[in-house]
């Protein structure tokens, strides 16, 4: 990130390639909004930390709500990281958050063990 005119040819690139860019924990740390104009993104993940106090705290639920909002008008894609409560998912949902992921729908799995959960259906049925 600190040669931003390389970072950007080098995401256009991957980008023609047909790799979608995600920011990852975006709202914290390095992530800026200034990414938002400047780099080719997809999607925008939101920080656990902000979905984690959703339901306990009106910041943390305004920080999401736009985040949300914003990605939104700008055409990109949010998901949420660590969802693990129904009243969580549904706060997301209300806020129009269309991808969550977290404790609520799955532990972390290997590969092997996800094709046959997938296979008998039983990841996501709940939603």
């Amino acid at each position: 990130m600190e040669d931003v005119d390389t970072a950007v040819a080098t995401m256009t690139c991957f980008k023609d390639y047909g790799v979608s860019i995600a920011v990852d924990d975006f709202g914290t740390g390095y992530s800026g909004l200034s990414y938002l104009k400047r780099f080719p993104i997809d999607t925008l993940k939101i920080d656990q930390s902000f979905v984690r106090e959703i339901t306990s705290d009106p910041a943390s639920a305004a920080i999401a709500g736009a985040i949300i909002a914003m990605a939104q008008r700008l055409n990109l894609d949010v998901i949420a990281e660590g969802v693990e409560t129904p009243e969580q998912c549904r706060l997301l949902r209300e806020s129009g958050c269309r991808y969550m992921q977290g404790y609520l729908f799955a532990r972390p799995v290997p590969t092997e063990d996800l094709t046959k959960l997938l296979r008998v259906g039983h990841v996501g049925r709940h939603l």
